[in-house]
């Protein structure tokens, strides 16, 4: 099949890129060094309620925790933009790397949109989002936090019904807008690059390696589902807390005592969340496998 060199994605990716740039460096000055500001005075309030509630000083505690809850918003509201930014960024990046490869090795000239793969990486994004936005349970740590969710269920999921492009998108769609649109907003980046890397290894080694997607016996299956999910989960205890403490370190300007505790706790959490995805996942995809082969929705992946 003749294969031809495409400049477009290219040009679209660089274009995001450099906007991506430009607009985090001006929302970092500007929103972000002010929600850093709001944090300050936070904390200055949250030292204040806990003063007056061990009778080491006098206030009205309804009126400092309103106080409290409208700096919260505040300070959500002025990360927004930076993380938003840097979202952008990190997706153009993204792009631009797939446009160098259009650029470089082709693409088919007959390579259309798969609808069906697309309406399934569709409906496991909204499982992400589902899994990580109502299904969590968060962890304060000083004044950031971390969760246990099951959100990584269905990153895995998606990357071994639809191989590691389409399911790390998936993943990296769904649970992104799930950060941003919850109380983890500044963490939206960080969960675009990982989940979209969860799906890259549990794909490759699925289906690159594994070669799942073709019949084998359920033994050989079960192995490889349980391989291809430990590999990604694997992946991720040790890139969530490692990339966790130098984005929020130098991205964020979060100080390192804090950052360092997070990831702490993060590798905590992340191990958790690991054994439930390898387990719900497997159960899930092997449950799903011959479902889908009898209707014939089972997605051939190469």
């Amino acid at each position: 099949m003749e294969k031809k060199k495409s400049y477009g994605l290219l040009l679209v990716g660089a274009i995001l890129l450099i906007a991506g740039i430009v607009l985090a460096i001006i929302t970092y000055n500007t929103s972000y060094r002010a929600s850093v500001a709001t944090g300050d005075a936070l904390k200055e309030l949250k030292a204040q309620i806990s003063a007056v509630e061990n009778n080491t000083a006098e206030g009205d505690l309804d009126a400092l925790n309103a106080e409290v809850n409208a700096l919260s918003d505040r300070k959500l509201s002025q990360e927004r933009p930076y993380s938003y930014s840097l979202t952008l960024m990190f997706f153009a990046i993204l792009l631009t790397g797939k446009g160098i490869s259009n650029a470089v090795f082709g693409v088919y000239k007959s390579d259309k949109t798969d609808v069906k793969r697309l309406a399934m990486a569709g409906l496991l994004a909204a499982l992400c989002y589902i899994g990580f936005a109502f299904f969590k349970i968060d962890i304060p740590v000083g004044p950031e936090k971390t969760a246990f969710h099951f959100g990584n269920v269905f990153c895995v999921l998606a990357a071994l019904l639809l191989g590691g492009y389409w399911g790390g998108l998936a993943g990296a769609v769904g649970m992104t807008i799930g950060d941003l649109t919850t109380a983890y907003v500044t963490s939206a980046p960080k969960t675009f690059l990982l989940k979209l890397c969860i799906g890259l290894t549990v794909g490759l080694v699925a289906h690159k390696l594994l070669r799942l997607s073709r019949d084998h016996s359920p033994k050989y299956v079960t192995g490889a589902t349980i391989a291809a999910c430990v590999c990604g989960m694997a992946f991720n205890v040790v890139a969530d807390p490692l990339v966790g403490y130098f984005y929020k370190t130098y991205l964020l300007g979060v100080p390192q005592d804090i950052a360092s505790a997070l990831a702490k706790m993060a590798t905590v959490t992340t191990a958790v969340n690991a054994v439930v995805a390898v387990a719900a996942a497997t159960i899930i995809y092997l449950t799903l496998r011959p479902a889908l082969r009898k209707a014939g929705l089972f997605p051939d992946v190469h």
